[in-house]
């Protein structure tokens, strides 16, 4: 088994919820509290929230996360 971690970070918007929904809909888990941030250069709030998901798979570098 192999725990792979993940950043979904993305503008205060509804965009942000729907991502991290997906991503437990596709049997990520919620690792931790999420996080706001001002972006000065963009002038708006910025979001992060860390998830995991355990694999049946090695590791590697070039694994798409997102689509796992």
């Amino acid at each position: 088994m192999t725990t792979l971690y993940r950043c979904i970070t993305e503008d205060d918007t509804v965009q942000f919820c729907h991502r991290v929904s997906e991503a437990l809909s596709k049997g990520w888990s919620l690792h931790g509290s999420p996080t706001m941030a001002f972006d000065p250069v963009k002038g708006v709030m910025r979001m992060g929230q860390a998830v995991t998901k355990q694999v049946q798979a090695e590791y590697h570098p070039d694994m798409k996360l997102g689509q796992q």
